[in-house]
């Protein structure tokens, strides 16, 4: 059964409740963010701030200093992001979200969000709604389960990689599946070139082989090339190389930038030195190198837009 959820009405979330009392079990236990009675069908929302709405925000809403322009690049050293414990959760924001407010961290180019959460076993995010945007993610450990308003159920693991076109809007539900470990993953968010599409939910499983010493495209804006597909003029490629190993990357589209997240390792871009969990971004490229300093080297190598549609 589909449906437009915001026009979601109290009828189908009770039958949806009924049928489905582990799901709900499970997002009361984890935020509780919107979670329905089965008695009355009614929606609860608790002060959890991982889900709020962005502020809207404008081509000028980030204020590099002279360095960076002269540079053109930007360094996120993995200790300077913002953190929020929730206890059940733990997640690390390098750009401006929820409690996390930095002027100087809003976006970079069109990728609003990049968190690195950890969610406790058997816990996670209840029903909540999301709208215009691109949201990916992308698991580093454990299994992910995954519930939305389109009626998709899935499981993301280690070497899946999910999108979801949240257009017009969707309401859904992620939770970690196991109750003895927890499960890492990386959210992103990307704002679309295109607002109130059709909502679309997509997930992949790659050869991960296929990236040991160079790049294996995740995600692009191509719905017949390799990895996902997004509504933005975006590449996504991830890479695991042995130390030393070189390689080097050509920008897709003339004015798009450069956002390397090391997911573990340390690697050396352009003169940067970056270790587990640093993020760099450059732009007015048309090709950069990379050279990894350390063994067990894994990166994610986001290639973006510059500019707010």
């Amino acid at each position: 059964m589909k449906i437009n959820p915001w026009q979601i009405n109290f009828e189908y979330i009770n039958t949806k409740i009924m049928n489905r009392q582990n799901f709900i079990k499970k997002g009361l236990l984890g935020s509780g963010i919107f979670a329905a009675s089965a008695a009355s069908a009614r929606i609860m929302k608790n002060d959890i701030d991982e889900i709020e709405p962005l502020e809207a925000l404008d081509a000028d809403a980030v204020h590099y200093n002279s360095d960076q322009l002269e540079n053109h690049s930007v360094f996120h050293k993995a200790t300077s992001r913002g953190h929020a414990n929730h206890g059940w959760l733990q997640s690390n924001h390098t750009f401006s979200f929820a409690n996390y407010h930095n002027p100087e961290r809003m976006h970079f180019g069109v990728l609003r969000v990049l968190n690195d959460d950890v969610v406790a076993a058997g816990r996670g995010f209840g029903l909540h709604p999301h709208d215009n945007m691109e949201i990916i993610s992308i698991p580093l450990e454990g299994d992910l389960e995954h519930e939305d308003s389109m009626g998709n159920q899935a499981i993301i693991r280690k070497g899946d990689i999910q999108v979801m076109s949240a257009g017009t809007g969707i309401m859904h539900s992620e939770y970690n599946k196991n109750n003895d470990q927890a499960v890492k993953f990386l959210q992103i968010w990307v704002y679309p070139n295109q607002r109130n599409v059709a909502p679309r939910y997509d997930q992949i499983t790659l050869d991960r082989s296929q990236r040991h010493n160079k790049l294996q495209q995740i995600l692009s804006p191509d719905p017949s090339d390799e990895g996902v597909w997004i509504h933005q003029d975006a590449w996504f490629h991830m890479g695991h190389f042995d130390n030393g190993i070189s390689t080097n990357y050509k920008i897709k589209q003339a004015g798009n930038g450069v956002y390397i997240f090391v997911i573990s390792g340390s690697i050396n871009v352009e003169g940067q030195e970056l270790e587990t969990r640093d993020g760099f971004g450059i732009w007015d490229v048309s090709e950069i190198k990379l050279t990894a300093t350390s063994a067990d080297t894994e990166i994610l190598l986001m290639d973006l837009n510059m500019i707010l549609n």
